[in-house]
């Protein structure tokens, strides 16, 4: 008989579901990835997950009577760490993930956290920053995310909105809607798709060759292209700046730059560290701003530590 405790920590996105098994230490066991079934307003989510899990219970020689508990993070807001009122990436409304799971699995312990936080938490945890007793993640890819950790905790504040720095309202004059449907927030400037659309509206009347990535914006930038230079400093100093605002606020010691912008590595961190420091308040200037490093597994790592921590 195993008498080991197991737990799962599992990522669901609008593209893919990661799930890693881990033991009560923290260690992955194993770790599975399978595609996100969005059809009917993902109605066959949970269960998908749950045949995931199975598979790697019975790679492992295991059942579900063996597994404490169940750690979920979802791209939505969480009410009660189990009630996802909306996530539109999933064509969720209204579910309470925690019954939901304990019908398909007899797992009760189930705690859901939302997508960002929980990546922010898993970098904590897994990337070496526990000397830090506070930190400001922030992921910039397709949407910007973004989580506060302070004493090693997640703050979720008073209605679950703590740490939406892609929210922060940077240019009160832009004419086109946030997808929250307000305007000039800095998702809109500094996403891969933000960061596109200013580099295009610099070479209109040009010809490029083919599509540009955000990728090939920070190499054109790095070979003295005009308008990617351009681009990139920009998408510096409206970060750095809004950083600094942050700053005011939280006053954390370290920043964690994830997603997939931050493969542009040290040529967009020294800039952002220069712009930060230009606007923040003097005693808040020397934060840390580092590049994350736990990548894709972060939402996982942070989703298994939230259940392991209340076992």
């Amino acid at each position: 008989m195993n008498m080991n405790k197991y737990f799962f920590g599992i990522d669901i996105g609008g593209t893919a579901i990661k799930a890693g098994l881990f033991d009560s230490h923290g260690a992955m066991v194993d770790h599975c990835q399978i595609a996100t079934r969005l059809e009917n307003h993902g109605a066959e989510i949970l269960r998908d997950v749950t045949s995931a899990a199975e598979g790697c219970l019975d790679e492992n020689h295991l059942t579900w009577q063996d597994v404490t508990g169940i750690g979920m993070a979802v791209p939505g807001p969480v009410r009660d760490g189990c009630f996802v009122p909306l996530a539109v990436n999933l064509g969720w409304k209204d579910i309470n993930v925690r019954d939901e799971m304990l019908k398909l699995t007899g797992i009760a312990h189930v705690l859901v956290e939302n997508d960002a936080k929980a990546a922010a938490l898993g970098e904590y945890w897994k990337g070496g920053w526990g000397s830090y007793h506070s930190a400001v993640m922030i992921t910039i890819g397709t949407a910007v995310g973004g989580a506060v950790i302070m004493e090693g905790k997640v703050l979720p504040g008073a209605f679950g909105a703590a740490g939406e720095l892609s929210h922060i309202q940077v240019n009160p004059a832009e004419p086109e809607a946030c997808a929250c449907g307000k305007y000039g927030h800095l998702q809109q400037y500094v996403s891969s798709e933000g960061i596109l659309r200013r580099f295009y509206k610099k070479t209109a009347g040009k010809k490029l060759l083919h599509e540009i990535s955000v990728k090939d914006i920070f190499d054109l930038a790095r070979n003295g292209d005009v308008a990617a230079s351009e681009t990139v400093d920009e998408t510096a100093e409206i970060l750095g700046s809004a950083m600094a605002a942050v700053s005011c606020v939280i006053d954390p010691e370290l920043y964690l730059i994830g997603g997939g912008v931050s493969r542009a590595g040290d040529f967009l961190l020294e800039k952002l560290r220069n712009e930060f420091r230009k606007h923040a308040l003097p005693m808040s200037a020397d934060a840390r701003i580092e590049a994350a490093k736990t990548g894709n597994d972060a939402g996982i790592y942070g989703a298994v530590k939230s259940v392991l921590d209340l076992s």
